[in-house]
């Protein structure tokens, strides 16, 4: 089997673009200029949001451990933009349509418009993942821990592939880590490493995760077929003869491809970053960010009609059962099991009254005392997930027009503590268009040179981005996760494949070698990192 550090080098056609071109004292100026605005703008909207939330205390030592770790969340997303970004640009630069340094600018600004008109739904897609004990005590030392440990393995596997040159997957990194604290936390609390996990959640994305790669060979393949029958121009499936640029429409349809790709790349791919820097805010500052204090005072009468009826349904199934005791545990322990026991519904029943009971006592979210703003959102967030997985649950004994109204009063919930305030989104999205700008150089030659044998031609460079563009977009509207990595890039095997001109297999042997390693590399590094990380803290 081959080397990681052996990806093959096809030999240099003569019109090879020119990707090395030296970063200078401008350019460094510039982008290290931008990093310390979005720093600053950063420290300054964490101070205003907690001013404005109310009086509460906040150890240094929070600050401090919240600082780093933001620091480290947006290096995610740093790393993220130069390492996945740069397949967006691979086909725009290795057919003429941009040179080198415009092309990264302008899919480093469309990553950022992306990110910043992104719906929300695949940041908490992903925290889901995660166990509900960590998540409800993220501001806790185990919280800490967890935070460090999944951003700092997915950061050093990030920077190990893109060392070597290989297109690995942000996305499928960040699942492995979040699975490795999952699995280290259940067996350091004497449980079975299968019990840490939303193994349901997991399932799904990774199906998207397996589906989607598969999706862009065949899909941008077929494409290309379909294009050679409908489009009639040579020049189109032609390899770039010299330097200049491709005639206007072919360009223009390059350049379109590699907004769609960027912008679709920004919207999913910059969630994750925004849901883990959600959970450090939530851990360190929940008087601010625990509860969405913009939900309006006219949304309440509405949020306790749905209550009331989440609550009749779920009374009717307690049978007349009352349940003893705190019942947060018997909630946490269905959510973690998915099995319904004795307790379940009256414990979800009694949860269900208290945080009704909290919104109509107060009568809006921003009237709940900083003491309390943590429980609430933690009983909030126990109802919305078991509501999650109710009625997927055997023996739930759920209509449909139950699991309709659940659904219903479950959306209130996350209205109100699910929610990305527009500065995280505007330096999560800095950090990922910086990180497109910087360090694109090694992806975008292995996507450019070292997957097919021939050179990309203008079609198979429209074709590969279509299909990508259309994966990623229809993946962000469900919520899922996927791969601008292994979309892009086995979309263009996919049309060297279809045009006959080869693929290198040294190449995808190592593309797929990477994928095959980097869910057991990023579990084993994480769950390592937590477990050092909690004796630590």
């Amino acid at each position: 089997m081959s080397s990681l550090s052996a990806v093959p080098r096809a030999a240099p056609a003569p019109d090879r673009p020119k990707v090395q071109y030296p970063a200078s004292h401008g350019t460094l100026v510039g982008v290290f200029g931008l990093m310390a605005v979005g720093l600053a703008f950063t420290a300054y909207s964490i101070w205003n949001d907690v001013r404005e939330a109310g009086p509460a205390t906040h150890s240094p030592l929070a600050y401090l451990l919240l600082a780093v770790a933001l620091v480290i969340a947006l290096g995610f997303e740093f790393v993220n933009g130069f390492h996945d970004t740069a397949n967006a640009v691979a086909t725009v630069i290795y057919t003429h349509s941009l040179k080198p340094n415009h092309a990264v600018v302008w899919s480093g600004f469309f990553n950022f418009l992306g990110v910043l008109f992104s719906t929300g739904a695949v940041a908490f897609g992903v925290v889901s993942l995660l166990p509900v004990e960590l998540i409800l005590q993220v501001g806790s030392d185990a919280g800490f821990a967890m935070v460090f440990a999944l951003l700092i393995a997915a950061i050093i596997w990030n920077l190990g592939t893109w060392w070597l040159g290989l297109p690995a997957s942000s996305s499928h990194t960040l699942i492995g880590s979040i699975i490795g604290v999952g699995v280290a936390n259940a067996m350091v609390h004497g449980r079975s490493g299968t019990s840490g996990i939303d193994w349901e959640q997991a399932a799904s994305i990774g199906k998207a995760l397996l589906i989607s790669p598969l999706v862009g060979f065949f899909a941008a393949g077929a494409l290309l077929l379909l294009m050679k029958l409908v489009i009639r121009s040579k020049q189109l499936y032609q390899e770039p003869k010299s330097e200049a640029p491709p005639p206007r429409w072919v360009r223009a349809l390059l350049i379109f491809t590699c907004t769609g790709v960027s912008f679709a790349h920004g919207s999913n791919d910059g969630q994750k970053g925004m849901g883990l820097i959600m959970l450090i805010l939530i851990g360190t500052v929940p008087t601010a960010y625990a509860l969405n204090r913009a939900v309006p005072d006219s949304q309440v009468p509405h949020f306790e009609q749905v209550a009331q009826d989440a609550s009749r349904i779920v009374d009717a199934k307690a049978a007349g059962r009352a349940a003893t005791g705190d019942p947060r545990p018997a909630v946490t322990g269905f959510i973690r099991d998915s099995r319904i026991e004795d307790a379940t519904y009256p414990a979800l029943s009694v949860l269900i009254r208290d945080v009704s009971d909290q919104v109509k006592g107060y009568g809006t979210l921003s009237r709940i005392p900083p003491e309390q703003v943590r429980n609430t959102r933690n009983d909030m967030y126990l109802v919305s997930e078991a509501l999650r997985k109710l009625p997927k649950a055997q023996n739930s004994g759920l209509s449909a027009d139950d699991t309709k109204a659940l659904a219903a009063y479950k959306g209130e919930l996350d209205h109100s503590t699910k929610f990305i305030p527009t500065w995280v989104k505007i330096v999560v999205a800095l950090a990922l268009g910086l990180g497109t700008m910087i360090g694109w150089k090694r992806i975008v030659v292995t996507v450019g040179e070292r997957i097919g044998k021939t050179h990309l031609t203008y079609g198979q460079g429209a074709a590969a981005e279509l299909v990508a563009m259309a994966t990623i977009a229809a993946a962000d509207r469900f919520g899922l996760p996927v791969s601008t990595t292994h979309v892009l890039s086995s979309g263009v095997a996919g049309t060297m494949a279809a045009n006959g001109s080869g693929v290198q297999m040294e190449t995808i042997r190592n593309i797929l070698l990477a994928w095959v390693l980097t869910l057991p590399c990023a579990i084993l590094l994480s769950g390592s990192l937590y477990v050092v990380f909690s004796r630590l803290f």
